[in-house]
């Protein structure tokens, strides 16, 4: 009887893929930032890259037993354009250092699966 509506698990299905779908997009809108100072705080480095276009998110990241900053960080921006122009500062100076401006790099799950298995 209930032939035009979809199964739960057909539904349950494209809502995992379309938050799968969103996450790369918000790859592809994010850059690395190396070469980050110590003391660098989010909102310095937000005032060096907003120029670019308008950041969504700055994350600095930690060591999880510290809790000290590992010296880079990750921007995600809003549009295409901006992760192009924030690009263009690689080499760019900051707190007399010499920032490594990457896009994000997306680990791909199928990277290391295949070929030689372990025991």
């Amino acid at each position: 009887e209930n032939k035009d509506k979809p199964s739960s698990s057909t539904t349950a299905k494209a809502k995992s893929e379309d938050g799968a779908a969103d996450q790369v997009k918000k790859d592809g809108h994010s850059i690395y930032v190396g070469q980050v100072d110590y003391t660098t705080t989010p909102e310095e480095l937000l005032g060096h890259f907003e120029s670019c276009g308008t950041v969504e998110r700055v994350t600095i990241v930690c060591d999880k037993f510290t809790g000290k900053p590992k010296g880079f960080a990750y921007l995600e921006f809003q549009n295409d354009t901006a992760v192009e122009n924030a690009i263009k500062l690689d080499g760019s100076t900051f707190k007399e250092r010499q920032l490594k401006v990457t896009p994000k790099r997306v680990n791909d799950p199928h990277f290391y699966s295949g070929g030689r298995g372990g025991r």
